[in-house]
């Protein structure tokens, strides 16, 4: 699973730093200031938690713990569910995408809370 989550973690960083080029480049000027804000958000926390994942991936080597594992995907899940929500958010207008952004912010959360009980019970 630690190899998974590196390179799982490396090519979300790869997406991370492609939709963050597109957004200073492609989207300026064709969504409005506060769409492109709500973009960069989301590419803010894309490219923080595909750093966390390559963490956990490297966590798991020094204490393996089903704890981590679960926390690799649920910052996943959270990358999709929130990052993706503000992505579509901003490209399309439609903002009821904003209503399931927090169902990403909670993956993230209890991720970095199972990586805190993971690490205190080694």
């Amino acid at each position: 699973m630690a190899n998974l989550f590196v390179a799982l973690g490396a090519a979300l960083a790869f997406l991370g730093v492609a939709l963050g080029a597109f957004g200073a480049h492609g989207l300026k000027g064709k969504i409005t200031p506060e769409m492109l804000e709500i973009y960069q958000t989301g590419v803010q926390y894309h490219l923080i938690h595909a750093l966390g994942l390559i963490l956990i991936g490297l966590l798991i080597y020094v204490m393996p713990s089903h704890l981590l594992n679960w926390a690799g995907w649920l910052l996943a899940v959270g990358i999709i569910i929130f990052s993706g929500s503000l992505y579509a958010l901003s490209m399309t207008g439609v903002t009821k995408l904003g209503a399931i952004t927090p169902i990403g912010g909670v993956a993230f959360l209890i991720g970095w809370i199972l990586v805190v009980i993971a690490a205190l019970a080694k």
